[in-house]
């Protein structure tokens, strides 16, 4: 056999050989109305071998999923998982908690938690490839509990006022969001859409509703806004959406450090921030942040504090935003920080209808006013209409 046979032979066997691993998962059938147990079955399986474990009924118990690769858990119509009252260990137990796994999705479930200091989803220890789909979520300390360099995809889920934060990403972890509902009801207490920690998340056609903060990114992680088809092929409204219609947001995205990056996907904000202004805006970057917002794909409307508020050493570069008609001022640039109104062979951004459209300090510069549309209001001794000052 020539040595180009012989390589189509392997790649054929190798084919066929993954084909067959994928269609050989094996069916199981767990009834929690019937007493039985989804984790007692769990602990029974050999974790290397493809299962989809269908699951009936109300299940009230801790899941783990340790360790498990090619697993499919499918909740069955009216399928919940709860978490119990008692018995739930240290803090990094979760409702479901998936750890050290590859290629494992969870789908179709309602996952209800408890008043304790436990998630409702824990996913962590190199877990990878675990896909989260068509869930919904409500209480627990947290929604989504995401940690140790830990790759996750979530689509179609919907959490509602859980503890603190709805989806958490800590320890280098990577995750892509899409389709989803993250919504607080409550008036009581600080609730964070998504919180980010030395991660990194990429995101498109999402709704984050009425928290306090609706995504907080701390130093040495990003936050990516752009349409991807790796998952689902994307159609309808793509847009990522900060709504605080209940007035309860004091900052649509805080960065302290780390980079919000708007370049495929559009970031729209309505009316985020408080009435007494301070540094509650729409988007607030400190310490040494930065945020690059592409062609036409950030509005930030109505803010009842800052539009766009760069402090502390950060910097912010649109091109054609939209920021308008907020209680206080347009874009602050404060503490040695820059905003630039992008001149490159882009439309005029619209800053407009602010109670002061331009506000700096003497540490700090707003350039390319010249690409602004119409007479801005400005409180600002450094403004630059280029992006530079004059080069020989």
């Amino acid at each position: 056999m020539n040595r180009s046979l012989a390589g189509i032979s392997i790649l054929f066997l190798v084919l066929m050989s993954v084909a067959m691993s994928q269609a050989a998962s094996t069916p199981i059938t767990v009834d929690c109305s019937k007493g039985q147990s989804l984790n007692q079955t769990l602990a029974k399986l050999n974790k290397q071998t493809a299962y989809t474990v269908s699951v009936n009924g109300t299940c009230t118990e801790w899941v783990q999923v340790v360790g498990f690769q090619n697993l499919v858990l499918k909740g069955l119509p009216g399928a919940t998982l709860v978490q119990p009252s008692t018995g739930g260990g240290n803090l990094f137990n979760s409702t479901l908690l998936i750890e050290a796994s590859q290629s494992v999705q969870v789908e179709g479930f309602a996952i209800q938690g408890g008043a304790g200091a436990l998630p409702n989803i824990g996913i962590g220890h190199g877990s990878t490839d675990i896909r989260l789909r068509s869930l919904d979520i409500s209480g627990g300390s947290a929604g989504i509990f995401i940690f140790e360099n830990s790759q996750v995809s979530v689509a179609y889920v919907h959490v509602q006022d859980t503890g603190y934060s709805t989806l958490a990403i800590y320890d280098s972890s990577d995750v892509h969001v899409e389709h989803c509902l993250f919504e607080n009801t409550a008036t009581d207490g600080w609730h964070q859409g998504i919180s980010l920690g030395a991660s990194h998340v990429t995101m498109y056609a999402t709704t984050i509703r009425n928290m306090q903060q609706a995504i907080g990114v701390g130093a040495d992680s990003s936050v990516d806004l752009t349409v991807y088809n790796t998952y689902y092929v994307a159609t309808g409204n793509t847009d990522v959406v900060i709504d605080s219609s209940a007035g309860l947001t004091f900052a649509g995205v805080t960065l302290t450090g780390g980079s919000l990056n708007i370049y495929g996907a559009k970031l729209v904000i309505n009316k985020s921030g408080q009435s007494w202004g301070g540094t509650t805006a729409g988007v607030n970057l400190d310490q040494g942040a930065t945020m690059l917002a592409n062609n036409g794909l950030l509005s930030i409307t109505g803010s009842l504090g800052q539009g766009i508020v760069a402090m502390n050493n950060s910097h912010a570069t649109l091109f054609n935003a939209t920021i308008s008609h907020g209680t206080h001022a347009g874009l602050v640039a404060i503490n040695n920080s820059t905003i630039d109104l992008s001149t490159n062979n882009t439309p005029p951004s619209t800053i407009s209808g602010n109670a002061v459209d331009l506000f700096c300090d003497s540490d700090s510069k707003i350039t390319g006013t010249a690409n602004i549309a119409g007479s801005p209001t400005a409180q600002c001794t450094n403004l630059l209409s280029g992006e530079t000052v004059p080069l020989p």
